[in-house]
């Protein structure tokens, strides 16, 4: 036990202790310029970093995520503050934290993630621009207007009326805060905000320019408790919602972004949701900025090596001992440095990875609306419009309809109808099937997950149209019997069924459907060889779009993590006969086997004539690179090739190659004739199969690498019998029981 605490001090120390001092560094500047954007007295800032740092820390459900002031509510505080009052504004923080902390007992952190991160990138890409353009105004030596359109307005007349030391204080901290990032690691060590605001401040005080310094006047001592707001109640919940749904979802987003970048324990979003509850309660009573996670001080905190929750209570404590012993150095700063920080950090909030992530999922459209509603009419009134405009795209997805045709040469249509069919995809839906011709055969596939009374009644008056007409209709619902449910009368179920994989994909191609039946093709003939090879190519080109169509969606996610590397875990050889099917008999999937298939499933024995490679080099590749564990032969009943042993080569006579292939199956015709001797059988073919997977077995120890692995238990041996017959699978035991080195009693 004293080792164990002992242990956690040393950690703290080694790791969390240094994290803490990077992250106290970049949490000063930034509380002081968020505090300013929005509106609040600058210590404001300092009392969230502190509250967020020690107490968010301490309660949150994540270990390393950092808290305080975020840029992303500088818009609603600043607004509050106008219509409210400061005090006011502070109350409506703690009863937003009071939420917050409901929803966190209720565990509804989860529901907080089902925001389309469209809408939060779009949000806080808008709010940057909307700070750079304010701050800009301050940089210039001016103040800043009411709105982001009035102060792009007045921006022109601003630039022309520049003050100089002012602008140039602010043009040093924008160049220090660009250039920072290209300087060595060594350098890049101290936080470029803290590194910015300290030479802007020296060159200001080493030159005498006329600069405005940060006024900390308010001061913790003058605290008064927050009070009631004045005004529509309506008004007022709605604000406290705003808070503290804006500030849960920046928190939670934030948090999952942070798991993704340390080994360590997971968050409990719900936890999470409750300790920013109690951090908010806190800040609000304290006279503090709304807290949130932040992405930039725990990106910094994670990069730092932080470890434990220690790292973030820490740098809590090390912005209070600076705000209570050293918050003289703070009106050193000149304010239009902090502005032109903020004008610097509203840039980055446009972040072009982020429109690049949306781009690829099709959500632009969610982002420029939620960006653009916000800067025109509010932050509120944005992310509504965002979200709104969301669900309409995420509905559009759900209900889109696709209509797939193809004619056979004989005039038969083949329909296939994949999606969730509602009635707002009747009106595609009547379009495409009013274009199969009248009196057609057509069969029609529903591939669908749902479909509703409109859908079915347009889908169901076409049929009876395209019948009345002379035409015929066959109807092959590939999930749930929704349109037969329908036709029935009986109450379909209100929601949709759940996707599942095509029942059918192992029958034969001659058992799918009717019109897939192979027609009989003649033994001779040089056109009807064409036919044939014809129709084979058909049926395969018919495959793939099956595939195409129902499998290719389903797989695609296992097949796109397989891409770059193949690890099986068994090397399976087989018989070359098409009735074997290696995944269908083991109910295995993509990157399971490493199988290697020839006439009757034999092993060359090492050094064996005639030689061969193939089989060899299966063997090599999967043992001493692929690392397999297992190798499993599988013979199955009825082999053409254990026949041709039997005879004695007799029925391979006509064919040289088989005939020279099949002397690598005497071992087994030998060792069966020892066992059987001249009792020949009825059932003897598939006595010999079953020897004849002994006998590969055998043959497999004759490979020193092979015997080597099995020798050490590091590779296993496996018999396998398909019988065709009753379709089942029994294991052929091994000749001899082959026991690792080292474990003979």
């Amino acid at each position: 036990m004293f080792r164990d605490t002992q242990s956690s001090w040393i950690s703290t120390l080694r790791h969390d202790v240094p994290a803490s001092l990077v992250v106290f560094l970049v949490a000063v500047p930034l509380s002081l310029g968020i505090a300013m954007a929005s509106g609040a007295p600058l210590v404001a800032g300092l009392i969230a970093a502190v509250v967020g740092g020690i107490v968010a820390g301490a309660l949150g459900g994540s270990a390393v995520q950092v808290s305080g002031p975020a840029a992303g509510l500088s818009l609603v505080v600043v607004d509050l503050v106008h219509t409210y009052g400061w005090r006011a504004t502070c109350m409506i923080t703690l009863l937003a934290g009071a939420v917050q902390l409901l929803l966190g007992v209720f565990k509804a952190a989860r529901a907080a993630l089902a925001v389309s991160p469209a809408v939060i990138h779009g949000m806080l890409a808008a709010v940057g621009v909307i700070i750079a353009l304010s701050q800009l105004h301050i940089v210039l030596g001016g103040s800043s207007q009411h709105s982001a359109i009035a102060n792009l307005i007045e921006l022109p007349g601003q630039i022309a009326d520049m003050h100089g030391h002012k602008v140039a204080v602010g043009v040093l901290t924008i160049v220090v805060l660009a250039l920072w990032t290209r300087l060595p690691q060594r350098v890049k060590a101290v936080p470029a905000p803290l590194a910015a605001l300290f030479v802007a401040a020296v060159t200001a005080w080493a030159f005498g320019w006329d600069v405005t310094r940060v006024d900390l006047s308010e001061s913790v001592g003058e605290w008064a408790f927050p009070v009631w707001p004045a005004g529509d109640w309506h008004m007022i919940v709605s604000s406290v919602l705003l808070v503290a749904l804006l500030a849960g979802c920046e928190s939670l987003l934030c948090c999952v972004a942070v798991d993704g970048m340390h080994g360590g324990r997971r968050a409990d979003l719900d936890q999470e949701l409750t300790g920013q509850g109690v951090a908010n309660m806190a800040t609000g009573a304290l006279g503090g900025l709304p807290v949130a996670g932040v992405i930039v001080r725990s990106t910094a905190n994670v990069k730092a090596g932080a470890r434990t929750r220690m790292s973030t209570i820490l740098h809590g404590v090390w912005v209070l001992v600076f705000a209570l012993g050293f918050g003289w150095l703070i009106k050193l700063i000149p304010l239009e440095a902090l502005a032109a920080l903020l004008v610097f950090i509203g840039v980055q909030m446009v972040n072009l990875g982020h429109v690049k992530k949306v781009h690829g999922h099709g959500e632009v459209p969610v982002y420029a609306m939620t960006m653009a509603g916000v800067i025109l009419l509010g932050l509120a009134e944005g992310v509504l419009a965002g979200l709104a405009l969301a669900a309409l795209l995420a509905l559009r997805r759900l209900t889109q309809v696709t209509v797939l045709k193809r004619e056979d040469r004989d005039g038969r249509m083949h329909v296939t109808i994949s999606g969730s069919l509602t009635f707002l995809g009747v009106p595609r839906l009547t379009r495409e099937l009013r274009t199969i011709p009248a009196g057609a055969d057509v069969d029609l596939d529903l591939n669908i997950d749902f479909m509703d009374n409109g859908a079915f009644e347009a889908i169901h008056s076409w049929r009876l149209d395209h019948e009345r007409m002379g035409g015929a209709v066959h109807i092959d619902e590939l999930h749930d019997e929704w349109y037969a449910l329908a036709a029935s009368g009986a109450r379909t179920s209100p929601v949709k069924s759940p996707p599942k994989a095509p029942d059918r994909w192992w029958l034969p191609w001659a058992h799918r459907r009717r019109h897939e039946e192979p027609r009989p093709v003649p033994a001779e003939g040089g056109s009807d060889g064409a036919s044939a090879a014809g129709q084979a190519e058909c049926l395969l080109t018919a495959g793939a779009r099956e595939y195409h169509s129902r499998t290719a969606p389903l797989v695609k996610p296992i097949f796109t993590a397989l891409a770059k590397q193949q690890q099986p875990s068994h090397l399976f050889i087989t018989c070359a006969d098409s009735r074997i099917m290696p995944s269908l008999i083991t109910s295995s999937g993509p990157g399971d086997l490493f199988t290697v298939r020839n006439i009757g499933n034999l092993v060359p024995r090492r050094g064996s004539e005639p030689h061969d490679d193939s089989v060899v080099a299966a063997i090599e590749y999967a043992t001493q690179v692929l690392g397999v564990h297992t190798i499993t032969v599988c013979g199955h009943s009825g082999c053409g090739a254990m026949a041709g042993v039997l005879s004695g080569g007799v029925q391979a006579g006509s064919l040289p190659g088989l005939r020279r292939w099949l002397r690598h199956g005497n071992h087994s015709l030998a060792r069966f004739i020892e066992a059987e001797g001249e009792r020949l059988h009825s059932g003897a073919l598939d006595v010999l199969c079953r020897v004849n997977v002994q006998q590969q077995l055998e043959n497999l120890m004759t490979y020193r690498k092979v015997e080597e692995q099995v020798r050490a238990g590091k590779l296993e041996l496996v018999g396998l019998f398909f019988d065709i017959g009753s379709a089942r699978v029994h294991m052929v035991p091994p000749l001899r029981q082959m026991v690792p080195a080292g474990r003979e009693d």
